[in-house]
């Protein structure tokens, strides 16, 4: 199956379309990989420009509907890679104990974005689900090599310098299971993933619940 094209939706038209299609189906683990600032100053920093992210608040959003979520506030000076081959060799781990690929959803914002992709590299898995939050900067353009997997949602934030679409990462593995995109616009950069927002935490635990075998609804 090749990459999906391309989807720039409103969240209206993204929820509208999730109510058509009928009953949800929710992960059972949800992997959440923090941004660098958390590493650096704790699990409630304050950024100068960007204002509070609360990591405990997200944790507990993507936790709402009966998912277990795992996360953790990483070292500071954390290499991504390492990392991205632990949580790998953990999923890898979970899948071997018999839990079905479908039911693992690993979620990374910013650096932990970083880690997400390379761990979707890693595994090679086409049944178990990403989500990359401003994942996609320009390092991803000097790491030609890094091919991702599985069931793939990218969002990013129309005013956001740091951080882009992942469809050029994403068109790279012509058997990816599937790629959906979505664009937020609430012009607070990078800051716009810092607090559980609704804008964004709803259309992404949306993607979770429909389960793999509904993720061309989109098309």
């Amino acid at each position: 199956m090749g990459v999906r094209e391309l989807q720039r939706l409103s969240k209206s038209l993204f929820l509208v379309c999730l109510l058509l299609l009928g009953d949800f189906v929710f992960a059972e683990t949800i992997f959440y990989l923090h941004g660098r600032i958390v590493e650096d100053e704790g699990p409630r920093p304050v950024h100068e420009r960007f204002g509070l992210y609360d990591y405990p608040a997200i944790v507990d959003v993507l936790g709402t509907n009966g998912a277990t979520v795992v996360s953790e506030v990483r070292e500071s000076g954390t290499k991504a890679h390492e990392y991205a081959q632990l949580v790998a060799e953990d999923i890898e781990g979970m899948i071997a104990n018999g839990t079905p690929p479908e039911d693992i959803t690993v979620v990374g914002f910013s650096k932990g974005g970083s880690i997400a992709i390379m761990a979707s590299h890693y595994l090679g898995n086409p049944d178990v689900n990403f989500v990359f939050i401003a994942a996609c900067a320009d390092w991803i353009s000097s790491a030609p090599e890094l091919m991702v997997s599985g069931n793939i949602f990218s969002i990013y934030e129309a005013s956001d310098a740091m951080a882009g679409s992942c469809a050029s990462l994403a068109s790279r593995n012509e058997e990816l299971s599937s790629f959906t995109e979505f664009e937020t616009s609430t012009g607070k950069e990078h800051g716009a993933f810092y607090l559980p927002r609704e804008v964004w935490v709803g259309p992404l635990l949306a993607w979770i619940e429909r389960g793999a075998d509904t993720r061309g609804f989109l098309d």
